[in-house]
């Protein structure tokens, strides 16, 4: 916060003192986004259609089981899965789910939120979850390998200066979490993927654009929820991505290998079909959740009544 405005805050009343932007308007939708296909051209990867649509690689393998990542093949088509259920958490600051490794931005005027393809922790430098908030940002970070990271790969320096060989790329957000930041890479082609140790990373455009649209106390909420569900007008859709241990197996093989329907999501399924549980399609609920394709099925609809005024019928 500028020196100014923390001024005028401390003199004012407490009843007086305006909430931050980012604690005003909720978007008020269980969704964002659409649908996107595609027919591949001759020189199309699964690296290149992710980051054109700011969409992760794992996640593209997991909507596109058999189609081979680095020649799909020309006039084959995509699944670009651009529609997103949202996580089951505040539509406010931002809001990670690692299970899919995308990032929410919600913007404080309660439109649409902004996702963001990330990577995130490696198998046992798991990204922490729960809540907590941005404390600094920088442009042109300087990277501090831990002392784990110096004691794993002793060539490692002690301070890396801002610049191409920087892993931390070009801006940096600070997190309340020691050790913890949402930062850019040199690495893009690591963005959907678990490489990190525990950070996360963005699209080097990625971060550029998130960087303007945060300010120091934004609130950042972490979450673990491979199972998604929410309405688009009268149709309600499961989204179901590989679980973090699976996006390994997808990674490799095209899809995970191992699924289950946890307690958790099964409550997560009948508290958002509510009153229109009994319109669940089972079948297509277990056929979500083995395949984990990662974008949303539609697995229930709400009855449709019609009512004709008189005379308004096919003639006799």
């Amino acid at each position: 916060m500028p020196m100014k405005r923390l001024l005028l805050a401390v003199m004012l009343p407490a009843t007086l003192i305006p909430l931050p932007a980012f604690a005003q308007d909720r978007y008020a939708f269980d969704y964002v986004g659409d649908q996107v296909s595609l027919a591949a051209k001759h020189e199309d990867t699964f690296v290149e259609i992710a980051r054109n649509y700011n969409l992760g690689y794992v996640e593209m393998r997991a909507a596109n089981p058999g189609v081979d990542p680095w020649l799909p093949g020309k006039g084959t088509e995509i699944i670009v899965p651009a529609m997103h259920i949202l996580p089951d958490a505040p539509h406010e600051g931002i809001v990670i789910n690692l299970p899919e490794m995308r990032l929410f931005a919600f913007p404080p005027d309660g439109s649409a939120p902004v996702p963001y393809a990330i990577g995130i922790g490696r198998e046992g430098l798991d990204t922490p979850l729960g809540t907590t908030t941005i404390v600094n940002k920088i442009v042109g970070p300087e990277w501090r390998p831990t002392k784990r990271m110096r004691e794993e790969d002793p060539t490692l320096p002690a301070v890396v200066p801002s610049g191409p060989e920087n892993p931390l790329g070009t801006h940096a957000l600070y997190l309340g979490w020691p050790e913890y930041r949402i930062h850019g890479t040199n690495k893009p082609y690591g963005i959907g993927r678990r490489v990190s140790s525990g950070c996360i990373r963005m699209y080097p455009e990625g971060i550029l654009d998130l960087y303007d649209k945060v300010d120091v106390g934004m609130p950042v909420t972490v979450v673990d929820q491979p199972v998604k569900v929410g309405w688009r007008d009268d149709t309600l859709y499961l989204e179901a991505h590989p679980a973090t241990e699976q996006a390994d197996q997808v990674e490799v093989h095209g899809e995970p290998t191992t699924y289950r329907l946890g307690e958790q999501d099964m409550k997560r399924i009948l508290r958002a079909a509510g009153h229109y549980a009994n319109a669940l399609d089972w079948p297509t609920i277990r056929k979500v959740i083995r395949e984990r394709r990662g974008y949303p099925v539609p697995i229930a609809r709400k009855p449709q009544t019609i009512t004709e005024a008189p005379g308004s019928g096919d003639p006799a």
